[in-house]
């Protein structure tokens, strides 16, 4: 598997940041509760037990890969000076031949998220964005084959 980029947008890390310290909150109720399932009894046929160790491992792994992680990333600044170009953190309007307008934000890959149309810089479609101007086509392997795009629209946060 290929290395993420170690782009983020302040946004991004900020919430990572938050994560990490909601996560070390959770691990303390949880080491609690194991304390407490602990004491019962017989480990071996305590649901509770169990579970919260799963839940502490699930947890841990988390805060390992937070703490690896956020050091290696840079925090970009959005661009707005040429809103004509399409760069890291914009907003991006494409229309596809038949009319089909959809919009994606490119990310960092730590913060993507596709309910959001929020596209990691990583991603084959914000490859083929990135440095592409304003009505630009654009031409992507999709799994359903080529696929072409115009840009209708390159926005950035702020504006």
């Amino acid at each position: 598997m290929s290395r993420k980029s170690p782009y983020i947008t302040q946004e991004g890390y900020e919430n990572l940041k938050e994560e990490l310290q909601q996560l070390w909150k959770k691990r303390r109720e949880v080491v609690k509760a194991l304390s407490a399932a602990a004491a019962e009894g017989d480990r071996s046929e305590n649901a509770e037990y169990i579970y919260r160790k799963k839940q502490l491992r699930e947890l841990d792994r988390r805060i390992r890969y937070l703490q690896k992680r956020m050091p290696e990333l840079k925090v970009v600044e959005c661009r707005s000076g040429d809103c004509e170009k399409v760069f890291f953190g914009a907003w991006v309007a494409l229309e596809d031949e038949a009319g089909t307008a959809v919009t994606y934000r490119i990310v960092g890959a730590d913060e993507f998220d596709p309910k959001r149309n929020w596209i990691s810089v990583d991603s084959p479609m914000a490859r083929a964005l990135l440095g592409k101007a304003l009505e630009e086509e654009v031409s992507v392997h999709t799994p359903l084959g080529r696929k072409e795009w115009c840009i209708v629209e390159v926005r950035y946060p702020g504006e």
